[in-house]
């Protein structure tokens, strides 16, 4: 078996119709591909059993996480060579492509052979269990209160003092707003300042944060504007972190913590209310009533500042899927929607859209920042989660910090405004005077 790498270079490059874009290092130390290219390492047989029994990005990312994949060298440098063969293809042609791809391999006496020849190399041939990492399969009706509780426990519960090595001091989990030689926590600072500009806060407002993760926006808010605030999250070890920020702070008196859905808030109205890096959780078909019960949460005038990610549109929206290895090992049941769909069910619900700003290219420089982090503090991460766990992170952010560099994703915020019968939304006629 001297010549593993050798072997699955040929198998790889058959399969993906060019030349495999990185290097290949096999659990026999044999290697082939371009010299000086990142290297990808299969470490054992076992990623190739896991493989043959999930096809694609599934199979990929269990091996991922379980370290039987790993990559040598620039991590971004890997992903992006990968990227085109195997991630970055039109998604409406690959839906469609699917099926007709399986029939052509079963006919294809190539096609065959390489798939016999991939099964002697990767040994005996039984299912390897999926990483315990991985979220449980789901099953009744997509966004009930049990399911998304389920969802955000998965994603957020993991331990607050390993999300400290990830986002640093600030505790903010959404992109940093940066100026050049900034600090990630004075980025952060000013993501918070700008949406609170936004909102036009002020003392003696009451304020709703909707997704409120570990009390940042709330406590940004009550101390820098005098407002009063209500923070609402589905995660149990986030609302506890955030309480005792607030406590600390001085704060309790003027700043609620609820374990709580937005569906559940009976005791509105609020001068403004913040959505920040939430709304991905709510799911296509929820966004009409998550757009109407912030409607209704609102005082004539008042106004929504929705933070949210969105995706690129497809010719048949129909088509949309989840990448797998977000479903399972990041946000499961998490959806992704282009803005112009966003905007347009914000309107539908009574919404006037006042603003959309674009921070694309904001979001990438704050997932690199956590990246660094995470690998700074990578043996700590590993002993307060799991290597696995460390390892979803590290994949996940690094890659989504290339998809936003290459506008594959995207991330804008919406003002919107409870415009009254008036027609006078309260705002000043140049609104981007709240960029100082």
């Amino acid at each position: 078996m001297a010549q593993a790498a050798r072997r699955l270079a040929a198998l790889a490059e058959q399969a993906l119709g060019a030349p495999l874009p990185v290097r290949l290092r096999a659990w026999d130390h044999s290697e082939a591909g371009p010299p000086g290219a990142p290297v990808l390492v299969v470490r054992n047989r076992r990623a190739l059993r896991r493989l043959l029994w999930k096809p694609g990005e599934l199979g990929l990312a269990r091996a991922w996480v379980a370290g039987d994949l790993d990559v040598e060298g620039d991590l971004y440098g890997a992903l992006d060579l990968l990227a085109g063969s195997i991630w970055e293809r039109d998604e409406d042609t690959r839906r469609r492509a699917a099926p007709l791809a399986a029939l052509a391999a079963l006919r294809d006496p190539g096609l065959r052979a390489a798939g016999k020849e991939l099964l002697r190399l990767s040994g005996p041939w039984v299912p390897p269990s999926p990483p315990v990492e991985e979220a449980r399969r789901t099953t009744g009706p997509l966004h009930t209160l049990r399911r998304d509780k389920q969802a955000i426990s998965h994603h957020y519960d993991v331990g607050n003092a390993f999300y400290e090595k990830v986002l640093g001091p600030s505790m903010v989990y959404s992109c940093a707003y940066w100026e050049p030689g900034a600090s990630l926590e004075d980025a952060q600072s000013a993501k918070l300042d700008l949406v609170c500009r936004k909102l036009g806060l002020a003392p003696g407002m009451r304020l709703l944060d909707v997704g409120c993760g570990w009390g940042s926006m709330v406590l940004h808010a009550a101390r820098e504007y005098g407002v009063s605030a209500i923070g609402i999250t589905l995660s149990e070890e986030q609302a506890a972190y955030a309480r005792k920020r607030i406590a600390e702070a001085g704060l309790a008196d003027r700043v609620e913590i609820r374990v709580q859905d937005y569906r559940e808030i009976s005791d509105g109205p609020f001068d403004a209310i913040s959505s920040i890096g939430m709304a991905e959780h709510v799911g296509r078909a929820r966004y009409a009533e998550y757009a109407a019960d912030l409607y209704a949460l609102l005082k004539p005038g008042g106004r929504l500042l929705n933070h949210q990610i969105a995706r690129r549109p497809l010719k048949d929206e129909e088509g949309y899927r989840v990448d797998e290895f977000i479903d399972r090992y990041v946000f499961p049941d998490g959806e992704l929607a282009p803005v112009g769909r966003t905007v347009a069910q914000l309107e539908e619900a009574g919404f006037e859209v006042r603003d959309v700003e674009a921070l694309r290219e904001h979001y990438a420089l704050t997932l690199r920042r956590w990246v660094a982090n995470l690998e700074e503090h990578w043996d700590e991460a590993v002993r307060l989660t799991s290597p696995g766990r460390a390892r979803v992170w590290r994949l996940y952010m690094a890659a989504s910090a290339l998809a936003f560099e290459r506008n594959r994703i995207g991330v804008n915020q919406v003002l919107a405004v409870r415009t009254p019968g008036s027609g006078d939304p309260g705002l000043p006629l140049r609104t981007r005077e709240w960029h100082p």
